[in-house]
């Protein structure tokens, strides 16, 4: 395993809280590089990897949000944290939407700051660890393979994931049977503990079960359960 500590790219036209915010993270081990504008930041993340992507929404040439939409058009699963003056729900809910892992509203704590860089990375090497063993889960004849985010459903259809789609389903898989709550999967996948919408996690299950149940409107697998959250079942009873 590579000891090379986690490499961040940040990308914000606001130079002095650039230049503050990469010394802090910096200080904290992190190998740091600064853009300031959203083209500049999809050329480096085309150019090179990085385990994490800090990004303002506000910026010149291509804002946060498209930047972020690009890099998940164009497969790039690199985490993404969003910074914005802009914190009104409606914007976390696209950032989240958009592909990004955490949205930070203007001004904001240093430690605050520091403490969500390291649960994100923390995300990511729990991800990682499965995917990197070759994980593939199956169920009623389908197989997702976790680190290529494809899935062969069982009609014989292909299906390219998302990160956070294979995340979620990752986390259901894992407690099938159980009713996981929308807060524990957002805390999981995303890192809120409690979060003021559950919106943005219900559009995914929309998404699961229009790739992985026959009929989306009467799901056999991913179950809503009122009030509580979701079951996952692996093999429904008319399958034996």
């Amino acid at each position: 395993m590579s000891s090379a500590p986690p490499r961040i790219l940040l990308a914000d036209d606001e130079e002095l809280l650039a230049a503050g915010i990469a010394e802090n993270l910096a200080a904290e081990g992190y190998q740091v590089d600064v853009v300031g504008d959203g083209a500049a930041a999809l050329s480096a993340l085309r150019a090179a990897e990085y385990d994490l992507l800090v990004l303002d929404v506000m910026m010149p040439e291509v804002d946060g949000f498209e930047v972020c939409a690009a890099l998940r058009r164009e497969r790039n699963e690199v985490p993404v944290l969003f910074l914005t003056a802009r914190g009104a729900l409606d914007d976390r809910v696209r950032g989240l939407e958009a592909g990004g892992d955490d949205y930070l509203a203007k001004p904001f704590a240093l430690k605050e700051l520091l403490l969500r860089v390291a649960a994100i990375l923390r995300r990511r090497r729990w991800y990682a660890a499965a995917a990197s063993a070759g994980a593939v889960l199956r169920f009623a004849g389908h197989e997702v393979d976790l680190t290529a985010y494809t899935a062969r459903t069982r009609d014989g259809a292909e299906h390219r994931l998302t990160h956070k789609e294979a995340m979620i389903l990752k986390c259901l898989w894992e407690r099938a049977g159980a009713v996981v709550a929308r807060e524990d999967i957002l805390d999981l996948v995303w890192g809120y503990e409690v979060y003021p919408s559950t919106r943005t996690i219900d559009n995914f299950i929309v998404r699961l079960r229009k790739r992985f149940e026959d009929e989306p409107e009467r799901p056999r697998h991913i179950h809503t359960v009122r009030g509580a959250g979701y079951r996952f079942t692996l093999e429904p009873a008319e399958d034996a």
